[in-house]
C-alpha cells in the first residue's frame, strides 16, 4: 500500500508538513529583512521637479542629478 506524500484529510485537504512550514517561515523571514534593508525615499525628493525645455538644436544630454547619483554607485 503506497501512500502518496501528501496525505489528505476527510475534508480532501491537503495536511501541512514540516518542510512546506519551514519554506513559508524562511520566505517570510526573507522578505522582512529585504524590507528592512531597502531604503526609503525622502518625501520631498517624491514632488515632479518641472521639465526644462527641449535643446534647440537637438541632443539633449545633460548632467543632471539623477545622472551624478547614477555615477556614484558605479565606482568602486
Amino acid at each position: 500500500m503506497n501512500k502518496s506524500p501528501r496525505s489528505t484529510n476527510e475534508e480532501g485537504r491537503t495536511g501541512l508538513n514540516r518542510r512546506t512550514l519551514f519554506a513559508g517561515a524562511s520566505t517570510v523571514g526573507a522578505l522582512a529583512a529585504a524590507v528592512t534593508l531597502i531604503p526609503g525615499a525622502p518625501a520631498e525628493d517624491t514632488a515632479a521637479a518641472e521639465p526644462r525645455p527641449a535643446p534647440a538644436r537637438g541632443g539633449g544630454y545633460s548632467l543632471s542629478d539623477h545622472v551624478k547619483q547614477y555615477y556614484q554607485t558605479t565606482r568602486i
